[in-house]
This record gives C-alpha cells, structure tokens and sequence, in this order.
C-alpha cells in the first residue's frame, strides 16, 4: 500500500470537523449554514463506514476564474452500495461565454444551456446532496475550485469541503519517485492517471467521456477498486481526504 501519512498530510489538510464547526459560524448564506452544520466524519473513520458522494463538473474551460460550470453530475455511495438511484445530474447556465473547444470536449451547446437555470437556484440541493458527506473526484482541481469561485461571484463566500481525488490516489502509486527513476531508466512514458485510464488497471468498463452523471459514476466505481486493491474497509478516511 502506497499513501501519504498522517504526518506529511498535517500541515496541508485541516482537521475536517472542527473547521467545518467553525465556517458554520463564519457563513452568512442560509444554504452554506445548514452545509457547514451537516458536520464531517473524524479523520480516523475506516473507510467502511464512510458515506461518499462522487462529484463531476462540466466546465466551459479549465481556469475557474476565467470560465463557468456547465453541468453538475453526482451519486452517492458508499463501500457497499452506489446509490444510482439517489444520483442527480444538471445542466445550468455558466455566465461565461460558451467556446467551441469546450463544446467539442463535452458536447454541451447553446441551445442545450439557453433555458438552464442558474446554479444560485439549485444551489440548496445541490448542497444538500455533499452535506455530510466526503465527496469524491478525480482530479481535484476542477470541482472544489470551480464551485468556490462562482459561490463567491454569486453569494460573496466561497466553499470549503473534504475530499477524496482518485487521480491523487493513482498518483501515489505511479508518480512517486521510485516509479518515475524506473520509467526513465526503461525510457517508457509515465503512467497515464486519467480517469479512463486508471479505470483500465482495474478492469473496469469504459465509458463515454465527459458527461458530468457518467463521469461520477466512473469516479465512484474507481474509487470503490482502489480500496478494494490497494486499502481495506479498515484504513482511515484520514489517509485518503485532502
């Protein structure tokens, strides 16, 4: 088993509770109050007992300050049980300028988004949906970020939450020094942690890229392998959110 420790975890990753306690009280945003007040799990929770929410977003580019959502996909689950049926997936109206790049990538068009709603007016259950909750992504750059950056446009606060980023994990085994000296010495390319990718390690099925609902799904099933090959139902969620 490849993770980072506790100990060089410390200086980066908050203690999720006692600074989710003190946001609440910080918060001025109803929606964000009751968020906050959900609560998180202690670091030392195993895994088996950990309820997850895999996240996805569909962005009109890659810089949060710059672009704007598209779409919103999420499903919880937990070690036992993904929870299709709880899932939820939204288009919305992005306030940032729709670019044919990003329409090639995702498929998401003008036409698609013309009558969508802003995220302000579904902003209550999609809060809903992450509270109390570890949300999980792949490549934790994008969700947070993106969502931190149009709540402060719209609510003058942004958003801070506990996660778990499957690429990070994928990285941990095949980024790390002594993988990256074996990949020059062989002269081969590194390892691509890409979430289609990653997903083929573990033998699970393809799916169509870049569809916010699918994409979640992906994420939580890869999740549910990683733990499966390479922690247990007893390792602590601690080891795992950033």
């Amino acid at each position: 088993m490849l993770y980072l420790g506790p100990d060089k975890q410390s200086a980066t990753v908050p203690d999720w509770p006692i600074h989710l306690a003190k946001l609440a009280e910080q918060a001025q945003d109803p929606r964000l109050q009751q968020f906050y007040q959900a609560g998180a799990i202690t670091a030392d929770t195993p895994l088996a007992e950990v309820p997850f929410v895999a996240l996805d977003f569909e962005t009109t580019g890659l810089n949060p300050a710059l672009h704007g959502i598209l779409s919103i996909g999420l499903v919880p689950f937990s070690l036992q049980r993904i929870r299709c049926a709880e899932a939820q997936h939204w288009l919305i109206n992005p306030r940032k300028h729709l670019e044919e790049e990003s329409i090639i990538v995702h498929g998401i068009t003008h036409s698609d988004i013309s009558n969508a709603p802003d995220l302000d007016s579904i902003l209550a259950d999609l809060l809903d949906a992450l509270a109390g909750r570890i949300v999980v992504v792949h490549y934790r750059q994008i969700e947070r970020p993106f969502l931190d950056t149009a709540l402060k446009s719209r609510l003058r606060e942004g958003i801070e939450f506990p996660m778990v980023d499957t690429l990070e994990l994928e990285a941990r085994l095949h980024r790390n020094r002594q993988a990256i000296f074996i990949d020059k010495l062989l002269r081969r390319p590194h390892t691509s942690i890409r979430l289609a990718d990653s997903r083929a390690r573990y033998n699970l099925p393809y799916y169509q890229q870049h569809h916010a609902l699918t994409d979640a799904l992906a994420t939580a099933e890869l999740l549910l392998a990683q733990v499966a090959h390479r922690f247990s139902p007893d390792t602590p969620i601690g080891e795992l959110w950033v």
